[in-house]
């Protein structure tokens, strides 16, 4: 099962992770400089529930908005 909502298709994407130094201007600094750039992804939250997809009965990963805003039957 990937890592993906199985109603939305909600996925992880990439991004970057940022490592500073120094002291802000507004505080007085000489600025904040940045000293490090590091791959990082972004995760979608993932629960596992049972839901109703083409009148079938499945376990799925679906994403918490999806289960909030009410796009995923759930499986009595």
């Amino acid at each position: 099962m990937p890592k993906a909502c199985a109603i939305c298709g909600k996925k992880a994407v990439a991004g970057r992770a940022y490592a500073t130094r120094g002291l802000a201007r507004r505080k007085k600094g000489a600025g904040v400089k940045i000293t490090g750039i590091s791959k990082r992804k972004f995760s979608p939250n993932l629960v596992k529930k049972r839901i109703i997809i083409n009148g079938s009965i499945k376990t799925a990963n679906i994403c918490t908005s999806c289960l909030k805003s009410g796009r995923a039957v759930l499986a009595k």
